[in-house]
């Protein structure tokens, strides 16, 4: 793939590494807050109100910083407030494509884009950026509110309660100073952890990400055989940020990152744990297996040169998961397997 310099499209390696051969993750471009009134958020400009129909998300179903949003859109009961569109799950030269030729992938109904960095550029001709997901379009302004996962999902958490009356709240303020080295640790261990380990170019690259990243999962392991969810027994932004990392790693991984220590399945707590929240109303909704197994193995052909899928595991996320009451689940996990 490539990114976008001062506007236009440049092609260059997928793998942005120094070097040492450590995996460097870019910055994001675009930090804007929704807010109830439009007010300022901690960063960027203000003028982006909640309002019901007037922003639009781009995502990848592949991809776990967009599958966090696409599940905060769900819990917050924001399906019928923001539009979705889903690009393909091939990423080849030209990044992340708006085609609609295969099951889930939406193309642009939007705005008739083919390829997602013209929705950069449509909001900023002369932009500067990698072009990632999830991207939050605003219609009135025709511009990107954000393309920062980890913010996106605090706006869904409370800018829109006042529109659906959810006030559900996985960022609560008294648990803050709790949530916060949690998800650091989790960010750069394993979110983040399982592509330091899966595209490092060098011996020591990879051995200094693999065993960081299976020493946290030792340690979910214990804090989830411990407490029921990460903040004990509340549900917050912390287990689903853990969550999209977790759903994918036995598929994926595992094998195609080399985070092949063990496999999820062979941890008592986070399986049962994983199983739970997949189980959670409107999430399994949000998982497509096909998506992530295709984009991962069809994409990366510095990892996988052939392009072959593997047959892969088939766990069973419907399974009881015991840990407590059973929640409904809206699961179609057979179709979505590959």
């Amino acid at each position: 793939m490539g990114m976008l310099k001062d506007g236009t499209w440049q092609t260059e390696a997928l793998i942005a590494s120094g070097g040492d051969g450590k995996f460097k993750r870019a910055t994001t471009t675009f930090r804007n807050w929704i807010t109830p009134d439009g007010a300022p958020g901690p960063s960027g400009e203000g003028g982006f109100p909640a309002a019901s129909g007037r922003y639009h998300l781009y995502v990848c179903y592949a991809c776990p910083w967009a599958h966090r949003a696409l599940i905060f859109r769900a819990l917050k009961g924001l399906e019928d407030h923001i539009g979705v569109s889903a690009v393909h799950p091939d990423m080849m030269d030209q990044g992340w494509e708006l085609r609609d030729d295969f099951p889930g992938a939406t193309g642009d109904p939007l705005m008739d884009k083919r390829y997602l960095h013209e929705v950069y550029t449509e909001a900023d001709p002369q932009v500067t950026a990698r072009v990632t997901v999830p991207v939050l379009w605003d219609k009135e302004r025709r511009t990107i509110v954000s393309n920062e996962s980890a913010e996106i999902i605090r706006m869904f958490n409370s800018a829109f309660d006042g529109i659906t009356g959810n006030a559900d709240d996985y960022w609560p303020e008294a648990l803050h100073a709790d949530i916060a080295p949690v998800n650091d640790r989790i960010y750069d261990t394993l979110n983040n952890g399982v592509y330091k380990a899966g595209f490092a170019t060098t011996q020591e690259a990879y051995d200094a990400a693999v065993i960081p990243l299976f020493d946290t999962l030792d340690w979910l392991e214990a804090r989830l055989g411990r407490d029921r969810y990460l903040m004990g027994d509340r549900v917050t932004e912390a287990d689903w940020r853990l969550f999209t990392t977790l759903i994918r790693f036995d598929l994926v991984y595992h094998t195609h990152f080399k985070c092949n220590r063990a496999f999820l399945t062979e941890y008592p707590a986070i399986w049962g744990y994983l199983r739970e929240l997949y189980q959670w109303p409107g999430v399994a909704g949000t998982v497509r297996f096909d998506h992530i197994v295709r984009h991962y193995y069809y994409s990366h052909d510095s990892v996988n040169p052939h392009r072959i899928i593997p047959i892969n595991p088939r766990p069973d996320f419907d399974a009881p998961h015991g840990r407590g009451t059973r929640r409904a689940a809206d699961s179609a996990t057979a179709a979505q397997m590959p």
